[in-house]
């Protein structure tokens, strides 16, 4: 059973799904929270992804505590009725912590995707550091995108052989979806320096997000850039932004853009300011420099790499370092041409592959097996050659690369 309930965990797990339909041995079963439906629906079609279950648990300007109960409430349901073998989640929203925490309750292994990021501050970004942190303590099989996010499970106490290094599956749905070529981007003016802006933190809501809303704004009164925003539906994101941005002449605001639409729109950027973290991965694929609009964040291996800089929320520091990276080309350049160290495409694989490597070869201590798979005479030999981190191949062939 595959859990989701946001446009992130949709990107990031398409991929997952993908691989599942093309084993043999494994069966998707698609459960969405419906966290952000109105963006999750053409999403998950646009993916080639089918939801089996809507929980539709949402209410308008929710509390946390609220959202946590219905989850796990529903969640609970939809676990005791279809019994799956395995809980696939993703990330740190709350949909993926309910997940893990009622799989979890009904003793049912959870691997997660994307898993060992961390800030070491539990409200910054808030409930995303404590949920991640809550998963780690319940997953069975934790798959870390970098190195350095392995090592932060193994320095926490997770047993070595439960880590694998993959790379991130929002690579893998990035390349995927430049592929199918169905995608428009969205500005709206040529011969001008190209921005896009997202904006959604529940940390940066309010006044920060007001005083960035000025720096934004500051941008486009150059008067040789366009600034385009696609609006996050939050009710409080839209009030913290629109007072300052609309009606510029040299601000493009538009509803949230389906994903082949953002993926287009990001390859024909020139800079990126996000506080997003998808959008940290994404963009360096593609050669655009990130301004990282947060105090902290779990992603230090872009700063590290230089294709990102965490810049903050102080107005005056973000017009000043989007100033540079537009009027200094050799310092956009730099940033422009420096490696992406979130993966290669092919994280989807790796962890299917090990899912399917651990849970037919029971004989392993403390790995679960799959019933119907472990008892209906399926060989190792038979099994998809899904490549895994270890450098072997799921029948346990040596991987050619």
């Amino acid at each position: 059973m595959v859990v989701l309930g946001t446009r992130p965990e949709a990107i990031k797990l398409a991929p997952v799904v993908r691989a599942m339909d093309a084993s043999p041995v494994c069966e998707p079963i698609v459960v969405s929270s419906g966290q952000h439906r109105e963006m999750l629906t053409p999403m998950l079609a646009a993916l080639g992804v089918r939801a089996h279950a809507d929980l539709g648990v949402m209410r308008d300007r929710q509390r946390l505590s609220g959202l946590t109960g219905r989850l796990v409430t529903a969640l609970d349901t939809v676990i005791r009725d279809e019994r799956p073998d395995v809980v696939i989640v993703q990330g740190d929203t709350t949909t993926a912590m309910c997940g893990a925490l009622a799989a979890s309750y009904e003793q049912i292994p959870v691997a997660h995707v994307e898993a060992g990021l961390r800030t070491g501050n539990l409200y910054n970004p808030f409930p995303e550091e404590l949920n991640r942190q809550l998963i780690g303590r319940i997953a069975h099989w934790h798959f870390a995108p970098t190195e350095r996010a392995a090592a932060h499970l193994r320095a926490e106490g997770i047993p070595a052989a439960d880590v694998l290094t993959t790379g991130n599956t929002v690579i893998d749905n990035l390349h995927w979806m430049l592929r199918q070529g169905t995608g428009e981007q969205a500005f709206r003016t040529t011969g001008k320096r190209r921005i896009l802006v997202t904006l959604h933190r529940r940390e940066n809501q309010g006044s920060g997000m007001r005083g960035l809303a000025g720096a934004v704004r500051r941008l486009a009164d150059r008067g040789d850039c366009e600034v385009l925003l696609p609006l996050h539906r939050s009710p409080t994101v839209r009030e913290s932004l629109l007072p300052g941005l609309s009606g510029h002449p040299g601000v493009t605001i538009r509803e949230p853009l389906g994903y082949p639409d953002f993926t287009a729109t990001l390859a024909a950027c020139d800079l990126v300011l996000t506080d997003s973290g998808g959008v940290q991965e994404e963009a360096p694929s593609l050669g655009k420099p990130v301004l990282v609009l947060r105090a902290t964040t779990e992603r230090p291996e872009a700063i590290d790499a230089g294709v990102a800089r965490l810049v903050g929320t102080d107005p005056d520091e973000v017009f000043a370092m989007a100033s540079l990276l537009l009027d200094d080309a050799d310092e956009h350049d730099r940033m422009a041409r420096a490696v992406n160290p979130f993966g290669d495409g092919e994280a989807a694989d790796r962890i299917i592959g090990a899912m399917i490597r651990d849970c037919l070869r029971p004989d392993a201590e403390n790995r679960p097996a799959l019933g119907p798979a472990a008892s209906n005479g399926t060989a190792t030999g038979d099994l998809p050659r899904h490549t895994v981190s270890d450098g072997t191949r799921a029948d346990g062939a040596v991987a050619s690369d």
